[in-house]
């Protein structure tokens, strides 16, 4: 993008002026080479959700953000009820309640490397990725309805996982407000056969080194110690939230002229949160969050079955899952006092403070992990939610890397066997039933997520605590 269209604020913060029809500031989280670099589309996508009605504070991009459909992949907006504030499905994006789950162990490094090619493969066999992939679990009409509703707490008590996995999960694993009855009979269909899978595109399971701390004591709090192997899951609600995505894009877009809406881009197709569409698709979409919470609950549960195999008695505490693709209900402070608002996170994840009422009794005081996925071959971080957060993005950070180029781009410059020779000179197995899916995901189609990183510190919002390196990885 052109550094000259924009204020700069300090090093690593941005601004665009109000121009047209922006109702607020639209600002950008970047230093002079991420900003740069950003694809032109970003800073149009920025000012058109700047547009959007009841928007309070402004409209903002993350470190990682890219072009994406509506909001920029790492928008976030936040709209207020009272002043006629919408919720966006192309604010929330298809792949809803998208999300990072990190699980520590009692393993080393060296217990992986000595075991690495066959747990690579019985976690291939386990875990079922790619396009359209089917699990073990068939969901009938009943279950599907108790899953919509339940979230990860009927993933539990269904026998996936413990009870203490709750509390380390937004919302401890269960959306309040979902409404399963008025999901589709399409989108429930699409899921049926899809839970406990991983789906493609950037999605993984990754076993991981710690190999670097950056703040001890929130490690020690995290229970992250250096040469520790950690297991990484990352994937969403799979076909279900696809087809709501699509479905209500389609139903907001030709409901707006009757809600007087003007949209700047018929991507951020919209309705007034009060409105009988509004509140029906945030309790659909609500629905889509516990089918993403119940399908990584699930995919932990495969995982911990696989590595009791190789290593009885092995541990994997789950240390948090938290979601990127959501629209949430919360309160924050504007101007000095406490609204109630609803927060679209499109490609950002909560990064809430020391303190904050959400966060389990033993994090509490170290503030919420924030699980920052790097790309296929690259590091992924460990970070903690800042107090500063809340006044610089409503509490929110980046959530990975973000893409440099398109995954047709990546096709045509890689392929999928070198991507996986290469890699694994380097040490990390990689398993995918695409040779495609490798090549579009390969490490460099992404910006640098150390960068991104850097620049999320410095920026206030989100402090590093730890760096992670792959040894496996098992990609859709």
């Amino acid at each position: 993008m052109n550094l000259e269209e924009f204020e700069k604020i300090d090093p690593y913060q941005w601004q665009l002026a109000r121009t047209g029809a922006m109702r607020v500031l639209a600002r950008i989280f970047a230093d002079e080479t991420l900003l740069r670099d950003m694809d032109d589309k970003v800073g149009e996508q920025i000012r058109n959700v700047a547009a959007l009605p009841g928007i309070v504070t402004a409209a903002y991009a993350m470190p990682d953000a890219h072009w994406g459909y509506g909001f920029p992949i790492g928008g976030v907006a936040a709209f207020a009820p009272e002043e006629g504030g919408v919720v966006s499905a192309g604010g929330v994006g298809f792949d809803i309640s998208c999300g990072v789950r990190l699980h520590i162990t009692n393993l080393t490094c060296d217990d992986i490397l000595s075991v690495q090619e066959k747990l690579a493969h019985e976690l291939s066999r386990a875990i079922p990725a790619g396009v359209g992939s089917r699990g073990a679990i068939h969901l009938d009409d009943n279950e599907m309805t108790e899953m919509l509703a339940g979230g990860a707490a009927w993933a539990v008590a269904s026998g996936y996982g413990r009870a203490e996995d709750l509390e380390r999960i937004e919302e401890n694993g269960k959306m309040a407000g979902a409404l399963p009855d008025e999901v589709s009979a399409k989108a429930k269909k699409r899921q049926r056969n899809e839970m406990g899978t991983l789906g493609s595109g950037n999605h993984y399971l990754e076993v991981q080194a710690v190999r670097e701390l950056f703040d001890a004591e929130t490690a020690k709090a995290y229970r992250l110690q250096p040469d520790m192997a950690v297991v990484m899951i990352h994937c969403g609600s799979r076909g279900l939230g696809h087809q709501i995505g699509t479905e209500y894009l389609r139903e907001m877009a030709i409901a707006a002229p009757g809600f007087g809406i003007t949209l700047p881009d018929r991507e951020l197709a919209c309705a007034p949160i009060e409105s009988e569409l509004g509140m029906r698709y945030l309790g659909v979409m609500r629905a889509g969050i516990n089918c993403a919470f119940a399908n990584r609950q699930i995919l932990t549960h495969l995982t911990r079955d696989v590595f009791e195999r190789f290593f009885p008695g092995a541990e994997l505490d789950l240390l948090y899952d938290v979601s990127h693709n959501t629209c949430k209900e919360e309160w924050h402070v504007v101007d000095g006092k406490q609204r109630r608002l609803f927060v679209h996170r499109k490609g950002a994840t909560r990064a809430f403070g020391p303190g904050a009422a959400e966060l389990p009794e033993a994090l509490a005081d170290a503030g919420q992990p924030v699980l920052i996925g790097g790309s296929m071959g690259t590091e992924s971080w460990v970070l903690a939610g800042t107090a500063e957060s809340e006044a610089a993005a409503l509490s929110s950070a980046c959530h990975g890397a973000g893409r440099a180029m398109s995954r047709h781009q990546a096709a045509k410059q890689w392929t999928g066997s070198g991507v996986k020779k290469e890699l694994a000179e380097h040490g990390i197995i990689v398993k995918s039933p695409s040779k495609r899916g490798i090549a579009e995901e390969a490490p460099g189609a992404y910006k640098s997520v150390t960068r991104v990183v850097e620049v999320a510190e410095n920026a206030g919002l989100a402090r590093r605590v730890a760096r992670l390196t792959p040894m496996i990885c098992i990609k859709g």
